[in-house]
């Protein structure tokens, strides 16, 4: 994936969405321009700016991004093989993982412009919501996966270019659990984080 690419995945990652009698693309659009208004405010400059950037958008992000989906979804049939405590522990790494990978690289936009494409019925309660980032370089086709919850739209993939971000995950994490136990999927994670 091109370097270029990397800001903009984050904030796919953290665009999460939420609909009040709204469609998904309304939420989409609602959420991306939330986003959109913190990284262009002209306030939030410099070092103390880039840490107000980060924490108003993990705000956003902890608010409406459905991490328990995603991690259900990412593992897959390895969900199971993780006890309660183990699950809660390995959302919360997960998600810190997911910041940690993007949020320096979110913070370095410079304008891009996002145009709104349809809405893909994949299941009764999912819908894709399609999207074009428009850069100087290339035209970034990236595609939110939303869930249905009570009145909310949630974020639970996201497809960059045509990479699912569960798809790329479980492939790893699949690996871990292949040969090695869900503690030790745990303990590599807990590496990464630097919480080991």
């Amino acid at each position: 994936m091109k370097k270029g690419v990397f800001t903009i995945c984050f904030i796919c990652l953290l665009i999460p969405l939420i609909s009040f009698a709204g469609t998904p693309l309304d939420s989409v659009k609602a959420q991306i321009n939330k986003v959109l208004d913190v990284l262009r405010d002209p306030s939030l400059k410099g070092e103390a700016g880039k840490k107000t950037k980060k924490a108003k958008i993990r705000h956003i992000s902890d608010s409406f991004f459905d991490y328990t989906e995603l991690s259900k979804r990412t593992l897959g049939q390895n969900w199971s093989k993780l006890n309660a405590q183990q699950q809660e522990e390995f959302i919360s790494l997960y998600k810190q993982i997911l910041e940690d990978a993007y949020a320096d690289k979110i913070v370095t936009y410079t304008d891009e412009k996002v145009n709104f494409g349809k809405e893909t019925q994949l299941t009764e309660k999912t819908v894709e919501v399609q999207t074009v980032v428009l850069t100087k370089k290339a035209d970034i086709p990236i595609n939110y996966r939303v869930i249905q919850k009570g009145d909310e739209w949630k974020v639970y993939d996201v497809v960059i270019e045509g990479v699912s971000l569960i798809s790329n995950y479980r492939t790893q994490f699949r690996e871990i659990l292949s040969n090695k136990t869900p503690e030790a999927l745990l303990e590599t994670l807990r590496k990464k984080v630097g919480k080991a």
